[in-house]
């Protein structure tokens, strides 16, 4: 499924136009992107947890060469799928 489709989704299960749909789509994505940048995590009960996660320096290898190469430490963006969610993609019922 891609942004078209999602938007296409919400606009009929919610009985708002296309337009409305993809403005609020585009507007929580931007929510939430926004607060992972500064570092705050962002927790949807049932879906899931987004936030960021700092990663460590380490040495890596170069295909190609086989050289080893420092990769620099940085902050990476990190999903976590909630009870409800890992339960719907599982076929099961979420636990209440």
């Amino acid at each position: 499924m891609n942004k078209a489709e999602l938007i296409d989704i919400a606009a009929k299960e919610a009985d708002i136009s296309k337009a409305s749909a993809g403005k609020t789509l585009d507007a929580i994505v931007a929510a939430v992107v926004k607060a992972v940048a500064k570092g705050d995590t962002v927790t949807l009960i049932g879906f899931g947890t987004f936030k960021s996660s700092k990663r460590a320096a380490r040495t890596g290898k170069n295909p190609r060469t086989g050289e080893a190469l420092k990769i620099a430490a940085t902050t990476v963006p990190k999903f976590s799928a909630g009870a409800g969610f890992k339960a719907a993609v599982a076929g099961k019922k979420a636990k209440k």
